[in-house]
């Protein structure tokens, strides 16, 4: 007797339901949880795209936020890019 490929799907069918029944409402709840996710995502990214703005070229709002500047030493110029020093023991 040979085993084709319909009879393996039969035995891992049946052993999920005989070894995982407890766990199958929650899987399966969780499923149907991930696909209204990926669904709700997938219509935001379709709602999105607009066909103007593909090129990137149109500006983009935002809001500037400036941090308290630290006192520098005079051999350090302050050209904005604020990284502290590495420690070093």
């Amino acid at each position: 007797m040979r085993l084709e490929g319909w009879h393996l799907i039969i035995i891992i069918v049946l052993a999920l339901v005989l070894f995982a029944a407890p766990k199958l409402p929650g899987m399966a709840r969780s499923l149907g949880q991930s696909m209204r996710i990926f669904k709700s995502e997938v219509r935001e990214m379709k709602k999105d795209g607009n066909p103007e703005a593909k090129d990137g070229s149109d500006p983009v709002e935002g809001k500037v936020v400036n941090h308290p500047r630290s006192p520098m030493p005079d051999n350090h110029p302050a050209d904005g890019n604020d990284v502290p020093p590495p420690n070093r023991a």
